[in-house]
């Protein structure tokens, strides 16, 4: 088993790079740390709970909006190499990094694979750190970059694959959808059904609810589309609010998530939630997200027409 230490960062193409900048330092409330011809790199981590300050949690690239990429460290890098050939074992093609690529990502060794469902997955060894501090460009209480809601084509499939070749570990199910924690988190990773591969949200933890309703009425006051909340998720037990960033990306900002902790680990059962809208909003909110909602989790991507 490959033991992941943490998301380390994502990679998220874009075709408008300055916009993506734009929305992320004065909309979302990110630090921009660093900025080369084709990409931009983000800072989120104030008050980590991972006892570092990450160099970087998200980067932008200028690109292809459907190219993600989620990069993950190891507990130890010296398993670095072992990884790597259980992929491969497991039927996964690895790829490992150059030194351009490398530098590019900010670490001293990396490895690439895909999931089942196609989804892009780095392993990473020494990722950069940063003795600077976090100071935002506009004040939206993040505290720590958290988790990401990712597709998939078949989430019995990828759970296992998420479960038994790397060492996630259920801790509740919205229908067929796993909650997967790596860390004490409630989930780090969570499965949706989806016709694609991809990121489907990313999450950022605000210091308490009144950031969350604070960020609210900005975001409306700035013309940002809300799509889910502000709610409270009855799996994790935080409060929320959804709202959509570049290229339809999904951000969340939450607060309040509940941590399994390792004495718990032994007895902690997970819980299965029906595909229902009070299981994704205690309080009555409704998404509109279409892997969030019932009536579209199922639905086929429209066919390709010839001009």
């Amino acid at each position: 088993m490959v033991d992941l230490h943490d998301i380390r960062y994502l990679r998220i193409g874009t075709p408008d790079l300055q916009s993506a900048v734009e929305f992320a330092t004065k909309i979302v409330g990110l630090q921009l740390a660093g900025r080369e011809s084709k990409a931009a790199y983000f800072r989120s981590d104030k008050t980590s709970v991972r006892g570092d300050t990450r160099d970087h949690t998200l980067v932008y690239v200028e690109g292809d909006p459907s190219d993600h990429v989620i990069g993950f460290d190891l507990k130890n890098r010296e398993d670095f190499d072992k990884a790597g050939a259980e992929i491969e074992k497991a039927g996964h093609p690895v790829r490992y990094g150059s030194k351009d690529e490398c530098e590019l990502r900010r670490v001293q060794q990396f490895l690439a694979f895909e999931d089942p469902t196609g989804n892009k997955v780095e392993i990473v060894v020494r990722p950069f750190h940063s003795g600077e501090r976090y100071f935002p460009a506009r004040d939206a209480g993040i505290t720590h970059f958290s988790h990401i809601g990712l597709r998939t084509s078949n989430a019995s499939r990828d759970e296992a694959f998420w479960t038994r070749l790397l060492n996630a570990r259920v801790s509740d199910w919205i229908g067929d959808a796993p909650l997967l924690r790596i860390s004490t988190i409630h989930h780090t990773l969570a499965l949706f059904p989806s016709p694609h591969p991809g990121v489907q949200h990313i999450n950022h933890q605000v210091e308490d609810f009144d950031d969350v309703m604070r960020s609210y009425y900005f975001l409306r006051e700035k013309g940002v589309r809300i799509v889910f909340g502000p709610g409270r998720h009855p799996s994790s037990s935080a409060c929320f609010l959804y709202f959509e960033g570049p290229d339809k990306m999904v951000y969340e900002y939450s607060v309040g998530v509940k941590h399994i902790l390792p004495e718990e680990e032994s007895s902690y059962r997970p819980r299965q939630f029906p595909f229902a809208p009070e299981s994704f909003c205690m309080w009555g909110s409704r998404p509109d997200i279409p892997e969030f909602r019932a009536d579209q989790k199922d639905k086929k991507p429209p066919l390709k027409t010839v001009a």
